[in-house]
């Protein structure tokens, strides 16, 4: 199998997906689509795992959830994602300590049709790579980061990049919000 990610600079694919949203019964789902963030002048920052109920997966959704307030401070709308379904989803919050209060949705991609618009399938599995996008609010997709399945990715650096971004500057390397940005 041959992966071509959606990179820097192309039009992040149009979706409608259903997502967990909350543990109360009867509102748990909600149906999410690549217009969403469009229509509120909002950043979409989303972030993909392999598996529900493994090891590395709960470890960062946890801190993406530690951060979402900080996200929703840059004005970015912040989602999970993965090829389960929204039934495991749901189930793997209400059996997981750190995912109960989660903050933002989870995306379920059942048929895989995302991921795959996406590129981001392992090949033999079938599972999504741990991919995060930054996506503008015009839908275009301004920075991609792929780590394999075994490897977590860093919250703060998602942070970071969404920051130096919101600067529409050029920042130099290691920047961070409150530096100096660099003049042209």
């Amino acid at each position: 199998m041959k992966n071509t990610i959606v990179s820097v600079g192309s039009v992040f694919p149009e979706f409608k997906k259903t997502a967990v949203v909350s543990l109360e019964k009867g509102n748990e789902f909600y149906d999410i689509t690549s217009e969403d963030h469009k229509n509120a002048g909002k950043w979409m920052v989303m972030f993909w795992w392999p598996k529900d109920f493994t090891f590395v997966c709960p470890t960062e959704i946890a801190e993406f959830n530690h951060k979402a307030e900080d996200f929703a401070d840059r004005d970015a709308l912040l989602i999970g994602a993965s090829t389960d379904s929204e039934f495991v989803h749901l189930a793997w919050r209400k059996n997981h300590d750190d995912l109960r209060n989660l903050q933002f949705a989870m995306l379920a991609d059942t048929s895989k049709s995302l991921a795959e618009d996406l590129g981001i399938l392992e090949a033999n599995e079938k599972v999504a790579y741990r991919v995060t996008y930054i996506i503008d609010p015009q839908g275009i997709v301004r920075w991609v980061s792929v780590n394999d399945l075994s490897v977590g990715r860093n919250v703060n650096e998602v942070l970071r990049v969404l920051d130096a971004l919101q600067t529409d500057e050029l920042c130099p390397c290691n920047w961070t919000k409150g530096e100096a940005t660099i003049e042209a």
